[in-house]
């Protein structure tokens, strides 16, 4: 690999981490704005944990509430929409063969919004899905994938959750924002 192509790798992590860490911050703050009751909560564990003080990372990493409802966010309104890949060999999808060469997309919204995975209420802003973690949530099958997937899942996955943390920290301690009554909810 060229120094180029390292210049260029380290610009599109650059880029990509800030516009999904931006779209997750939107949304988080559109959804808190949209049901009081989850930031009053995700406030309250804020407040337990720092108080007016400055987030710690360690503290951000123990945040129960805000983790699930920022898994909420990603579910609904995942910044990655489809991940595209092209079989390197031939392979058999169920009934399917796929050749080389072959084009795929994997439309991560339909797995987000899949009601025999996460129930009736798919459409719902519903935080307490993830209360018992990820595998819960997903009853362990391969559904939740705001951040791709092995072998190619987003390296910064974790970064990105860590300043999107510091940020709502840093907003629910400081500042109470809500809604334009004139706000549309119309996300797609």
């Amino acid at each position: 690999m060229s120094i180029e192509d390292v210049i260029e790798e380290c610009k599109l992590f650059y880029f990509a981490g800030s516009e999904t860490t931006s779209s997750l911050l939107h949304w988080t703050t559109v959804m808190l704005s949209i049901h009081q009751d989850w930031k009053t909560r995700a406030r309250e564990e804020i407040l337990q944990f720092f108080g007016k003080n400055e987030p710690t990372v360690n503290g951000l990493n123990r945040l129960k509430i805000v983790n699930m409802i920022l898994y909420e966010v990603l579910r609904l309104y995942t910044p990655i929409p489809m991940i595209a890949r092209s079989s390197i060999k031939k392979v058999k999808v169920g009934n399917l063969t796929l050749l080389v060469g072959v084009h795929v997309l994997l439309l991560i919204g339909l797995l987000h919004y899949d009601q025999t995975i996460w129930g009736e209420d798919v459409n719902e802003f519903k935080p307490k899905r993830f209360s018992d973690g990820i595998s819960k949530a997903t009853k362990a099958q391969f559904s939740f994938i705001p951040f791709s997937s092995d072998p190619r899942i987003c390296i910064v996955q974790h970064l990105a959750m860590i300043e999107v943390k510091m940020a709502l920290a840093m907003i629910l301690q400081k500042f109470s924002f809500e809604l334009s009554p004139s706000y549309l909810h119309a996300p797609f």
